[in-house]
């Protein structure tokens, strides 16, 4: 396995006491710890390409945690995040779900409690490279059609007939017919709802 590839809990809080409690509990069950002073700092280090989550601070000087969380969630890929504080409080915990926190504990939180967090949200994380793997696949799939392919594809996932597909384009049907059969083996797409749910997932 590549350092890219081996699962990391990263840890994000500005008391150095927690980190080093933290690490030491990460790493009496086997995990990885990767620990840093600010969200600054980690923001500035961010690899998408290593998996893992996310145990973040929300109260540290300089960037907070919640700002952190904002601004990793313009990214494509990112972390399962859970949220630590000694300060929570009921809206601080809306806020955190609300824009996509695996889970939200207050300090000084049940160790076991924290390690079944981990534990799901590296299952997350598993989840949703899978799910941006398969994108990816796709998306390459459609890179590799031609402009006129792509719109002869555009046009069949709405449902419509080839005829009207041609009527449309201003071509004949029987070059909407060898497009579409292109389009089917560039894609790997057996049926016409195969291709529809492909196209489908990569819509926001």
């Amino acid at each position: 396995m590549s350092d890219n590839e081996q699962i990391t809990v990263f840890i994000v809080d500005d008391d150095e006491a927690i980190r080093d409690s933290l690490t030491m509990l990460i790493e009496s069950v086997g995990l990885v710890a990767e620990t840093y002073d600010s969200a600054q700092a980690y923001l500035e280090s961010f690899d998408a390409s290593r998996p893992g989550c996310l145990i973040l601070d929300v109260r540290m000087k300089g960037m907070s945690g919640l700002s952190l969380q904002d601004e990793l969630n313009k990214k494509p890929l990112r972390p399962p995040i859970i949220i630590i504080t000694g300060h929570g409080d009921v809206q601080m915990a809306v806020r955190a779900v609300k824009a996509g926190a695996s889970e939200f504990l207050e300090k000084p939180f049940n160790e076991q409690q924290l390690l079944d967090s981990i534990h799901i949200a590296i299952e997350q994380d598993a989840e949703q490279r899978g799910k941006a793997s398969k994108l990816a696949e796709i998306q390459a799939r459609v890179d590799r059609l031609t402009e006129r392919e792509k719109e002869v594809m555009e046009l069949i996932v709405t449902g419509m007939l080839n005829k009207n597909i041609a009527a449309e384009l201003n071509i004949s049907q029987s070059t909407v017919e060898a497009h579409r059969a292109k389009v089917m083996d560039k894609m790997e797409a057996r049926t016409l709802s195969d291709l529809m749910r492909m196209i489908i997932s990569l819509r926001p």
